[in-house]
């Protein structure tokens, strides 16, 4: 075989490549399509317990971390901004409204190594386990910067039951 000929076998399992993995974004954003949860805003007179800068690695399927869910607004890591307060959990993702975790949702907290394609030390990743709009029981994953995981995990504990936290490994 030439080196055109080889360079167009080449061309063409890359083009099949990228047409592959689009399509498999397509159909996986079309069985994500419903919205886990809708945008809004802390009530008013909420109490903020805590406050953390980091990034927003994932939300999954509860308890299968590899099983990412491509829902509005949650579908890709970003930059995030996390506002613990006693009503419920606030997330400012970049460039997306603000989704606002109510704390009666809120099925467990812990922490995780592993999500999806994020590898951290142990227990460097908080999981938050809530229960979405469709009634599923989903798992946000958030990597804190300037605060450990850790912190992030007890401030969100401190404002639903203590039967709803657990440490995942």
């Amino acid at each position: 075989m030439s080196r055109e000929g080889a360079l167009t076998v080449m061309i063409v399992v890359a083009v099949l490549l990228l047409a592959v993995l689009a399509w498999a974004w397509w159909r996986r954003s079309r069985r994500d399509g419903a919205p886990l949860v809708a945008p809004g805003e802390l009530p008013q007179g909420a109490a903020v317990v805590a406050s953390f800068d980091g990034f927003y690695v994932a939300t999954t399927h509860h308890d299968q971390p590899l099983e990412r869910i491509a829902a509005p607004g949650l579908a890709m890591r970003s930059k995030v901004s996390v506002t613990v307060a006693d009503a419920g959990v606030a997330l400012d993702l970049t460039g997306q409204p603000r989704y606002v975790i109510a704390r009666d949702a809120i099925t467990g907290v812990g922490q995780s190594t592993v999500a999806i394609d994020r590898v951290v030390e142990k227990d460097g990743l908080t999981r938050i386990s809530w229960r979405a709009l469709t009634g599923d029981v989903v798992d946000t994953y958030l990597r804190p910067q300037g605060a450990s995981a850790r912190a992030l995990t007890d401030a969100v504990a401190g404002i639903i039951p203590q039967t709803a936290t657990g440490t995942e490994a």
